[in-house]
């Protein structure tokens, strides 16, 4: 059994979609960061960074002890490793999955996670940063549907790195961008966004969500005004 320590970002549907595909039993508790739960000493004692997702895995391969995971492209990585599954057993292929993992780890989500902060959380609207990242998220757009322009999916079959640009790109609107504009990017994301285990996925982060109110003051405070643990 896997615990999964979650809120419904997207870096937490990225797990929900993998445990979903690979029909991995787990346990969502839910890690509400609107209240300051990622702040919990039970919580950074298996995610150092205060950020989840996090997965606390109870029948680790080659047995043992109960293994803790954070950060989203090691827990896909692990799962994948775990499973055997959505990853290429190949070395080619299998590099040129983590390649894009890492492109979406270390670009696109950082990218994107700017713009909705400009776009959407700040406090004060400054022109410079909203068009900076509403650009560099275009660009990073750009760069994924030329690379879907042959191919079915990023690394060819469909793979963790899929699973981890799929929830960037659901926010496209409030990101400022439009499918049309990218069509083999469209044409990839209604495909997966077609997918049994990716419905389910994002009908459980809507389960854990439920009457959710918009973001208050203190709530904001919270989320980007914390300073790191000394």
């Amino acid at each position: 059994m896997i615990d999964l320590h979650y809120w419904p970002t997207p870096n937490g549907h990225k797990i929900t979609l993998f445990l979903e595909e690979a029909g991995l039993p787990y346990t969502i508790h839910p890690v509400d960061i609107g209240k300051g739960e990622q702040f919990r000493p039970e919580f950074l004692a298996i995610a150092p960074n205060n950020r989840m997702p996090a997965i606390v895995d109870h029948e680790p391969a080659g047995g043992g002890a109960p293994l803790a995971i954070f950060e989203t492209g090691a827990i896909l990585l692990y799962l994948a490793e775990k499973t055997g599954r959505f990853l290429p057993a190949d070395l080619p292929g299998r590099f040129e999955a983590i390649q894009w993992l890492m492109w979406q780890m270390g670009g696109l989500g950082p990218m994107a996670g700017q713009n909705h902060h400009f776009n959407i959380y700040a406090p004060e609207k400054i022109p410079y940063a909203q068009d900076r990242y509403v650009r560099e998220t275009a660009r990073l757009y750009g760069v994924l549907d030329k690379r879907l322009a042959d191919r079915p999916f990023v690394a060819g079959e469909y793979s963790i790195a899929d699973m981890a640009a799929y929830p960037w790109i659901v926010p496209h609107e409030a990101q400022g961008q439009k499918l049309d504009d990218f069509p083999n990017l469209k044409r990839w994301f209604e495909t997966i966004a077609a997918r049994p285990a990716t419905i389910t996925a994002y009908e459980k982060g809507k389960a854990v969500s439920s009457g959710n109110q918009p973001m208050s003051e203190e709530q904001r405070r919270v989320l980007f005004g914390t300073p790191a643990a000394r």
